[in-house]
């Protein structure tokens, strides 16, 4: 579930909102969603990964790829534009699993402990 959420409001607001729009996104969704870290983790990781990689999918191929080529000859890459397409996924993926590791770890701070009596 938190997967789709975060895949498909990411996949929608980027086009219209700047790029690091995803990690609040995947805060608050791992923040009201994710019951552990380890998901939010993973599951904003895979979603942003997906999204990202689409989205520049969506640039790339009408014009045969070019302008990635180019810059994929900017660094170590051997020109292979596919990596590039790799490695901005990964950015993203990490940029939005921190994001939602914080989300559910400030969860996890703000709750009460189990044995704490009210005074």
């Amino acid at each position: 579930m938190l997967f789709f959420i975060i895949l498909i409001l990411s996949l929608v607001v980027s086009y219209v909102l700047p790029w690091w729009i995803v990690a609040i996104i995947a805060f608050l969704a791992a923040f009201f969603i994710a019951k552990s870290s380890a998901h939010a983790f993973w599951s904003a990781f895979a979603a942003i990964f997906i999204a990202w990689v689409i989205l520049a999918l969506f640039k790339s191929v009408p014009n045969n790829h070019i302008l990635a080529t180019r810059v994929a000859h900017l660094f170590p890459f051997g020109g292979q534009w596919i990596w590039l397409l790799l490695i901005t996924g990964i950015v993203g993926g990490l940029v939005a699993g921190m994001s939602a590791l914080s989300g559910v770890l400030l969860k996890q701070s703000l709750r009460k402990p189990e044995g704490e009596i009210n005074a």
